[in-house]
């Protein structure tokens, strides 16, 4: 007699990431309410439904989301830039004269629509709601010697007390 080959069946409502934990590895689900934990260097984005806001819960943490939140991005790998590298983020929060993301009057970060903003060598950071990272982190250009870049200014900036327009050279 042949023995009869064991069989794993998944009911149709159920998917094999559900069954065996894969997916979000770090969300349980508890009576009240989901349970993120937030690894060291990774955030997430929680929509609050009931101001409207978005905000960053960067780990590590054990974030409990409340009814009236829910999490809309993440979680996620902060943005490592090493030492001679460079990243771009492609509408960038704007920040006050100490560094901190400005919010509007509804709690939502204000966003520099449309603008890029070259970020060096700094702690890893969080992208914020909205932002986004322009290609990956790339490597700076070692200029040799005997040689030099030509840099064209594409907009008007000022860069201590010398002011640029575009076009300049």
């Amino acid at each position: 007699s042949v023995p009869a080959s064991r069989e794993l069946v998944v009911p149709a409502s159920e998917g094999i990431e559900e069954m065996f934990g894969k997916g979000k590895a770090n969300k349980s689900d508890n009576a009240s309410g989901s349970v993120y934990r937030i690894k060291p260097f990774e955030y997430i984005h929680v929509a609050d439904n009931n101001s409207g806001a978005t905000e960053v819960v960067v780990g590590p943490r054990t974030f409990t989301r409340q009814e009236h939140q829910k999490v809309v991005d993440g979680p996620n790998a902060m943005v490592i830039v090493p030492p001679r590298s460079y990243c771009i983020t492609s509408n960038p929060v704007q920040r006050n004269a100490a560094g901190e993301p400005v919010k509007n009057e509804h709690g939502n970060y204000r966003l520099s629509h449309g603008d890029e903003e070259i970020r060096f060598h700094q702690d890893p950071f969080p992208l914020y709601p909205g932002e986004k990272l322009f290609g990956a982190v790339n490597s700076l250009q070692i200029v040799g010697p005997d040689s030099a870049l030509r840099l064209r200014c594409i907009r008007d900036f000022t860069d201590g007390e010398v002011s640029h327009v575009a076009g300049d050279e």
